[in-house]
């Protein structure tokens, strides 16, 4: 197949690019904007492959996204590209409405105009996979109820909603178009290649400095943590082998409050990388006012995906973390230049407010 990845330089994007590239015969054509959060440095392992080329747009360029579809012949699009982190999503909502929702309508469009075009054999086999999140569900309790696909939406963030707001034009494309539209709904991930910014890639750069760990709260949030590769298998098999019409919740069955999380990496560096006065890096956690709005808890039911596709998580939180870790501690020169200039970004917007006030 060719394959349209959008958002490909992101993290879980990345990690699709290789996977695809490394594991299968597949051709790929990432498509990405090249915002805050992604990384061409991500996608060096494969730059070099003939079956793989980097186009630089925005989804929300429609001729662009149907030129390039009609080009490459595509054959499925995987559809990554958004805007992902909660804390943004509050300071700046404006931006997720656009990309999330705006962008995905104009993907589905493009997409739309260009597959009523295929020969019939060609548009039985061409999908549409819209890659989402737990998120879209609101929270759970701190029991053992879990996320299933037939869960209602509740969304509590302007991230999540705009998400929820994608899932239901894409299956929507599918029930009045009948566009060949896959849903996937992931728990969070992590591994190599993640943003510096967010919760286990910060506490391991943080902790190899000897620095402060923010925690929000206690720390007794509790998410269902999905190794990124595993992840990017699931994808595989649900653009491949899934149900038009059909969602697939993925979750790692690996839950954790982000207190226990935090604790693992600390004991982990102090393995690998003890402090030079010998301190215990659990004494450098600090916890920090939680931010509005904060789901309790995310769990998935991932039964769909492991008895319909065959496929299972293969990394526990332990064994994935510990390769995480292992993987900062090894490439500084990926995550330094990516960290210094997320340094300076927030540097230039709180002297930005400050002058505002002047």
């Amino acid at each position: 197949m060719k394959i349209l990845v959008t958002g490909g330089a992101g993290f879980i994007g990345s990690a699709v690019c290789r996977h695809l590239i490394e594991n299968t015969n597949h051709s790929v054509i990432n498509l990405d904007k090249l915002t805050y959060a992604a990384s061409l440095s991500s996608l060096e392992p494969i730059q070099q492959s003939p079956r793989y080329s980097f186009i630089h747009g925005d989804i929300l360029d429609r001729d662009l996204v149907r030129d390039l579809l009609e080009s490459a012949q595509v054959d499925a699009i995987m559809h990554l590209a958004a805007e992902s982190h909660v804390d943004r999503s509050i300071d700046g909502p404006g931006d997720f409405v656009s990309t999330n929702i705006v962008g995905t309508y104009t993907l589905l469009e493009a997409a739309r105009s260009y597959w009523s075009t295929l020969p019939a054999g060609r548009r039985e086999t061409f999908r549409f996979h819209h890659i989402s999140t737990d998120e879209v569900y609101g929270d759970l309790p701190l029991d053992d109820s879990l996320f299933t696909e037939e869960t209602p939406y509740a969304p509590s963030s302007p991230y999540s909603a705009s998400k929820a707001s994608s899932d239901h034009l894409a299956l929507a494309w599918f029930h009045t178009y009948g566009l060949p539209v896959v849903l996937s709904n992931c728990s969070n991930n992590y591994g190599p290649y993640h943003f510096p910014e967010k919760l286990i890639p910060l506490v391991i750069l943080n902790g190899m400095d000897g620095k402060r760990l923010p925690v929000y709260g206690k720390g007794e949030n509790v998410r269902d943590w999905l190794f990124v590769d595993d992840h990017a298998r699931a994808l595989e098999l649900v653009v491949t082998k899934g149900v038009p019409g059909r969602s697939y919740n993925i979750g790692g069955r690996n839950e954790r409050s982000n207190l226990a999380v935090v604790e693992t990496i600390c004991d982990t560096l102090d393995r690998l990388m003890p402090l030079a006065n010998g301190e215990a890096r659990r004494s450098l956690i600090d916890f920090v006012t939680d931010r509005p709005g904060h789901d309790l808890r995310y769990a998935i039911d991932a039964t769909r995906i492991e008895t319909e596709l065959g496929w299972k998580a293969q990394e526990n939180f332990e064994t994935g973390l510990e390769k995480t870790v292992r993987w900062y501690l090894a490439n500084e020169s990926w995550w330094r230049p990516i960290r210094d200039r997320y340094a300076g970004e927030r540097l230039g917007v709180a002297k930005k407010a400050v002058a505002s006030q002047g």
